[in-house]
């Protein structure tokens, strides 16, 4: 089992090189993406919390 976890980091670490290298312009617009999707998810969390205290 930890083999496979080993074998499936290297694979996702061998795939996110090869997407960076070959269009870093695409890869760029995958982490911004990636932030507004996370910044998103943390106001909605925000606003949730701020109505549950009203």
């Amino acid at each position: 089992m930890v083999q496979a976890k080993k074998i499936a980091l290297y694979a996702i670490v061998v795939f996110v090189l090869y997407t960076i290298i070959t269009s870093p312009a695409r890869a760029a617009d995958l982490v911004q993406v990636g932030f507004e999707g996370v910044s998103s998810a943390a106001q909605g969390v925000g606003d949730f919390m701020s109505e549950l205290v009203k």
